[in-house]
């Protein structure tokens, strides 16, 4: 049975597409059958795996018009998968608003797929609307991706409060992990963030601190991920700690 992991945080730019790809490799590298889903309307997670305007996409899973088996595509690993976005996706939420449980579509999609899986990880965009709800409503445990800046807590409450709501359509959603990303060692600001975080979250968050690292940034825009991009990088070794963290806080 497949560990469904949605990766959210409705502020753009703290690493939730960078993690979404490189955990999901990694998972894939140790073996386990993962898909990851992209249901983000940039399309990163798609994009940082070299896939570029793919058609069907998440979005004719979402509207109805295609099987989710149909639209599942392999990847350069012989272990993940992918269901990828395109810009299509951009209007899916407007064609959602009037159809009936729009906040389970994906959830219902996905039923046939959780015995073919060890691993599901949903890529979210940077908002609580409703794809985001959906991947919430699909998925057993959320992740957080938290940057080591000043503004890192803003809206968090936000999405704390979200899942909590969500759990009147999906009971089982928890929160799995917080990462902290971005990590500056030069600076008491990252610091004081990591020691916030951890006092806020306790246990869930991660130990593995994924640092500010420009090879981190710079893979996904040649298609590839940390490993196939430099795979001595100090980023690269961050995402291996965390992966083996991630494996043994989810397969207990």
């Amino acid at each position: 049975m497949a560990k469904i992991i949605s990766i959210a945080n409705q502020k753009g730019g703290v690493g939730k597409t960078t993690t979404t790809i490189n955990l999901s490799s990694l998972l894939a590298a140790a073996e386990k059958r993962t898909l990851l889903i992209d249901i983000d309307p940039q399309a990163n997670s798609s994009s940082g795996l070299s896939v570029t305007n793919h058609t069907p996409s998440v979005y004719e899973v979402l509207v109805g018009t295609k099987n989710i088996k149909d639209v599942i595509i392999n990847s350069f690993m012989p272990f993940l998968d992918m269901l990828p976005s395109n810009i299509n996706l951009v209007g899916a939420e407007i064609e959602m608003v009037n159809m009936i449980s729009r906040e389970t579509l994906l959830k219902k999609a996905l039923e046939n797929m959780t015995e073919k899986f060890d691993y599901i990880l949903i890529d979210c965009p940077p908002s609580l609307g409703l794809l985001t709800l959906n991947a919430l409503s699909a998925a057993q445990k959320l992740i957080i991706p938290i940057q080591c800046e000043y503004f890192a807590l803003e809206g968090l409450g936000q999405l704390i409060e979200t899942t909590k709501l969500i759990r009147g359509i999906n009971p089982s959603l928890t929160i799995g992990g917080v990462i902290l990303t971005m990590y500056d060692s030069r600076t008491k600001l990252s610091e004081n963030v990591v020691k916030d975080v951890k006092d806020f979250f306790g246990d869930i968050a991660f130990n593995t601190i994924v640092p500010r690292n420009v090879r981190l940034s710079e893979a996904p825009s040649y298609g590839k991920t940390i490993f196939q991009y430099d795979k001595n990088s100090t980023g690269a070794f961050a995402y291996r700690r965390l992966a083996s963290e991630f494996i043994d806080r989810f397969e207990k």
